[in-house]
Formats: structure tokens, C-alpha cells, sequence
């Protein structure tokens, strides 16, 4: 019976120890830098590969990371495994509601997207192939399959991460950028995985005809009834299991069984993870708590290992080569940009909101360069078009934020009293629900202005909270909606003693709700004063002492004095 010796599992152990380290600290190194984590821990992978370490020190990196032998098909079955996982959590970042909700908006951001990247992949890698690598004529068909498919996909968990810095998660641009991304990833993975069934069909696992019927069927099943299982066994796991340990086993039990499905069809096992991940993402009943959990668990240990484990295998110096990394990244921008923005002002978005959107799904990140990882070990592409491929990831992630505030023309610093009066707060606001509380706010915001409809101003606003709960961290939530020839924002405040449950990220009932109206033509100051209200959930002292005012008018001197507001401690 083959087995690890006392040698092999030394060696495994501190070789994963080393690689979790390194990538830690790198992927720290990077945040503080204001970059994507995965950033510090890809440059972990290359400077423990040949990339540095296999050129300083050739019998070290051998040692550590061997090229063959039990201590390779070890570290192989770990960094799979850690790719399973991530996959996970990034379908749980995919809430096919929110899309659904957005309706023609999503489609119209979530097609351009797509199409006009995909046509442009497609005809490079088919009339003009050499710009990218050697491609063999039977293989062209599928090569052009998945560069089209590969210039498709957005990061969905870098493009959340990106939003949020920029406090623009809550705001329409936000929730139409989250939505046609998930349209974009969900439709790019199903292709994507066609091309690898179509790959594991040429290795004889089954015919190509046997795959594509078993990923439909499997698709369709996990999205319906496995959803509706999936939701009806939430509430009686969390009621009858500790927490979160029944939750957590469910969870990695049942994604493990679906990764190993779709490995066995031969459309890899990454594809199931990230399915059965929507499927549970979508439930309501999925406690935030658990998914922070999950999140954490899954991104603080296994992500990092497999990141950095990319650079073990691939010397990014000897294989980079200008000219398919020019051609990537150029096809890549300009088609998911202009794409979104097309699709973006044909679903009735502004232009300004239209070029944003596109800006901040053109950022690739994590999903492209396992996309390519899975076509390198396909060997599907060579080397030289996965530095290409990945180069072009970590930079659309690195731009992507920075393209988004310019386009916008975002203000650093809103000052949120100018919009404010104690004659619209209501001081002990006595609903109990979120439909109550907005109800109620609008019936005051519309007092003050006789040309708001107060009907219409509700229905806006209750239609946007649907879309996507509006509760931030720290006890604020921010209903707002945009609201046909509104001359100047509106801000209706309220203050609840007990709390409103808002849904927001950290569990906790919302004591400050801000009811924002803004006019429909103006975006721009929407996204201003919510990012200027967002920046008060990250300063519990500053929410503290907002809600111990003792009247409006205290509650508005706060907001204007230097210890009240966060522009300055943002």
C-alpha cells in the first residue's frame, strides 16, 4: 500500500506552513497598499517558484516543492481542493434574485458584457491566433471557445470589494454592476464549462453529446429544486444543529458531492462547487453571519495557498512575452468597457453610469486566472498566454477602482447637514419593520414638498429596498430611491430606539435610517451623499454618538461639528 512517510509529510507540512506564511503576509502587504489581496499572494507563488526562488536557490525550491513524487500529488490534491472551496464561496456571492429583480437594467449590462467581448476573443483567436500562441488546427475550435469565454468573466468578489471601498455598494450604479455580473458569470461558466466538456470528451470520459446533456440536466436541477431543497433545509439545520458547525458541515458535505459530480462528467470539479454556492447564496435563510464565517474560513486559509501555488509551477519571466499581453489586455478592456457601457445605455442608464459600470466589471481578478489555470493544465494554452492571462487579471483588478471614481467624479467629502432639518427626523420612530419605517419617513420627507407624490415616493423606495436590502454596518440603514424633477436631495432621518432589521451584513438592527431622495437625472449626487452617509457605518463612535442626541437639532450641530462627521476621519 502506497503511502506518505514520516519524510513526505515533514516536507508537505512545511511546505504548505511556508506557502500559507509567505502569501499572509504578501496578501496583507498588498491591502495596506490598497490592492486586491490575490495580488500579494500570486507574488508569493513567484517569488517561492522558478520564477526567483528556482533561480536563486534551485535545491531549496526543489526540496520544498518538488516538480514529482508523493510530495507534488500531496500538494496537488490540497491546492485542488482549495480551488473547490473558493469556488464556493464565490457563488455565494451570486444572489440570483438581485438579478432578477433588476430585470432589462441587468440584461442589457450583463449582454453587452458579454457579447462584445466573446465576438472579439472569438475572431482573434480564430483568424488571427498567432498574435496569441501556436494553436493546432484541431484544437482551434475549442482554443476560440474559451479565450471568447475567458474575456467574458468578471471577478464578482473583487468587483463587491471594489464597490464597498468606494462606499458605492448600496447605490443603483452598485446594485446594477453586482447584478449584470452575476448574468455575466453565471452564463460564462456554463460556456466555459461546455469547452471543458469538450476537452474531457476528446481525453474519452464520455461523448461530447453525454456531457453537454448531464451539465444541462445538472445546471437546471441545482437551480431549481436544488435551490428549493437548499432553502427548506436551512431553517431546520440552523434550528436543530449548533451553530455553525452544522451549517458549515452541510455546506462543504454537500458542495464536495457536486464538485465530484461535475469532475466525473469531465467538466471539472470547480464548476459544482460554484453552482451548488448559488443555489445556497440565493436562500434567504443563509444567516450573514454564516456566510462571513464561510468567507473567512475558506479565504483567510485555503484561497491564499492556491493562489500562491500558481507561481510554483510557471516561470513568469522566462514565459512573459509582450506582445499576447498587450493583445489580452487591450481586448479585455476595451471589450468589457464598451460593451457594459452600450448594454448599460440601452437598459436606461446615463452615460456617466453606463461608462462606470463597465469600469468596475472590467475587473478579472480571481475568476480569470483560475480560467486559465484549468486551460494550462489542459493543456489548452501554453504557458506564454497564462502570464498573458493573468498579467491582464491582476491589472483590470488594480484599475478597475480608480477608473470607477474618476468616471464618477465622486467628491471626497459631502457635507451631509446641508441636506438635513430637524424638521424631517422623526426622533422615536415607531415602526417596527422596514416597509413601516420607510412608510413613515417618506410620509415626513414629503410633508416639506408639496411637488413629491408621496404614493409614488414610497413605491420608489420600496421597490429599490426589494432589489437589494439597504442595512449598513453599525446600526444605519440608507432607503433611498431617484425620483422624477426633484430639485435638491431630500434627507428624512429616524431615529429607532429597539431597532429595524434591515438585513444589514453584521446582523445588527438599524438605529439610524437615513431615506434618501435624489433626482433621477442627477446620479452623481446620489452616489456623493451615500457614500458620505456610508462613511459613518465605519466609525462606531461617531454612530454613537448620533443616536445619543437628545433632539434633531443636536443630532444636525453633530453632523456640522468636527467630532461629528466622518469625512474627516474617512
Amino acid at each position: 500500500m502506497t503511502h506518505l512517510t514520516p519524510h513526505d509529510l515533514t516536507m508537505v507540512l512545511l511546505a504548505l506552513a511556508v506557502l500559507l506564511g509567505v502569501a499572509r503576509l504578501l496578501g496583507e502587504v498588498a491591502r495596506w497598499l490598497g490592492q486586491p489581496s490575490v495580488l500579494g499572494e500570486i507574488t508569493a507563488g513567484i517569488l517561492l517558484g522558478p520564477t526567483v526562488l528556482g533561480r536563486v536557490a534551485p535545491e531549496l525550491k526543489a526540496a520544498l516543492f518538488p516538480p514529482e513524487g508523493p510530495v507534488a500529488i500531496a500538494l496537488e490534491a490540497f491546492f485542488a481542493l482549495a480551488v473547490v472551496l473558493f469556488l464556493l464561496v464565490a457563488g455565494l456571492e451570486v444572489d440570483l434574485s438581485v438579478a432578477f429583480r433588476q430585470g432589462k437594467t441587468a440584461l442589457g449590462v450583463g449582454g453587452g458584457g458579454m457579447l462584445l467581448p466573446f465576438i472579439l476573443g472569438f475572431a482573434v483567436a480564430w483568424f488571427a491566433p498567432g498574435l496569441l500562441m501556436d494553436v493546432p488546427e484541431d484544437r482551434k475550435l475549442v482554443f476560440a471557445l474559451f479565450f471568447a469565454t475567458a474575456l467574458c468573466i468578471s471577478a464578482l468578489p473583487v468587483v463587491v470589494k471594489i464597490l464597498k471601498d468606494l462606499n458605492l455598494i448600496k447605490t443603483e450604479v452598485g446594485v446594477v454592476v453586482i447584478s449584470s455580473a452575476i448574468v455575466n458569470d453565471l452564463l460564462g461558466w456554463m460556456i466555459f464549462a461546455l469547452v471543458l466538456g469538450m476537452m474531457g470528451a476528446a481525453k474519452g470520459s464520455f461523448d461530447l453529446t453525454t456531457v453537454v446533456i448531464l451539465t444541462l440536466l445538472f445546471v437546471g436541477f441545482i437551480l431549481t429544486v436544488g435551490r428549493w431543497l437548499v432553502h427548506r433545509l436551512l431553517p431546520v439545520l440552523q434550528a436543530r444543529l449548533s451553530w455553525p458547525a452544522g451549517v458549515l458541515g452541510f455546506t462543504l458535505s454537500v458542495a464536495l458531492v457536486c464538485a465530484a459530480f461535475t469532475e466525473w462528467i469531465g467538466i471539472h470539479a470547480i464548476f459544482g462547487a460554484f453552482l451548488f454556492g448559488v443555489a445556497l447564496g440565493d436562500s434567504r435563510h443563509l444567516r450573514q453571519r454564516t456566510r462571513a464565517t464561510l468567507d473567512h474560513f475558506i479565504s483567510f486559509t485555503f484561497a491564499p495557498l492556491f493562489f500562491a501555488s500558481i507561481g510554483l509551477s510557471v516561470d513568469f519571466i522566462g514565459n512573459f512575452d509582450l506582445v499576447p499581453v498587450v493583445v489580452v489586455f487591450v481586448l479585455a478592456c476595451f471589450g468589457k468597457i464598451v460593451g457594459c457601457a452600450i448594454g448599460g445605455m440601452l437598459g436606461g442608464l446615463s452615460k456617466r453610469e453606463s461608462w462606470a459600470v463597465g469600469c468596475a466589471k472590467n475587473a478579472r481578478g480571481a475568476m480569470e486566472i483560475i480560467l486559465g489555470l484549468l486551460a494550462l493544465q489542459y493543456g489548452l494554452i501554453d504557458e506564454r498566454l497564462f502570464v498573458a492571462l493573468v498579467i491582464m487579471a491582476l491589472l483590470t483588478s488594480m484599475i478597475s477602482g480608480a477608473l470607477v471614481q474618476r468616471v464618477l467624479a465622486i467628491r471626497k467629502s459631502v457635507q451631509l447637514a446641508e441636506y438635513m432639518s430637524p424638521a424631517r427626523m422623526i426622533w422615536d420612530l415607531p415602526a417596527r419593520d422596514r416597509r413601516g419605517a420607510i412608510d413613515q419617513l417618506v410620509e415626513i420627507a414629503c410633508k416639506r414638498d408639496a411637488k413629491l407624490d408621496e404614493e409614488a415616493v414610497c413605491r420608489a423606495a420600496w421597490r429599490r429596498e426589494l432589489v437589494m436590502p439597504t442595512g449598513m454596518e453599525n446600526q444605519i440603514a440608507i432607503p433611498h430611491a431617484r425620483i422624477e424633477g426633484l430639485a435638491r436631495p431630500v434627507i428624512a432621518v429616524g431615529r429607532s430606539r429597539d431597532g429595524i432589521d434591515f438585513d444589514a451584513i453584521d446582523g445588527r438592527r438599524a438605529r439610524l435610517i437615513f431615506l434618501l431622495l435624489t433626482a433621477k437625472d442627477k446620479p452623481e449626487e446620489q452616489l456623493e451623499i451615500l457614500s458620505g452617509i456610508s462613511a459613518l457605518s465605519r466609525n462606531q463612535k461617531n454612530i454613537d454618538r448620533l443616536i445619543e442626541a437628545e433632539s434633531p437639532t443636536e443630532f444636525v450641530a453633530l453632523l456640522n461639528s468636527e467630532a461629528g462627521v466622518t469625512e474627516r476621519d474617512h
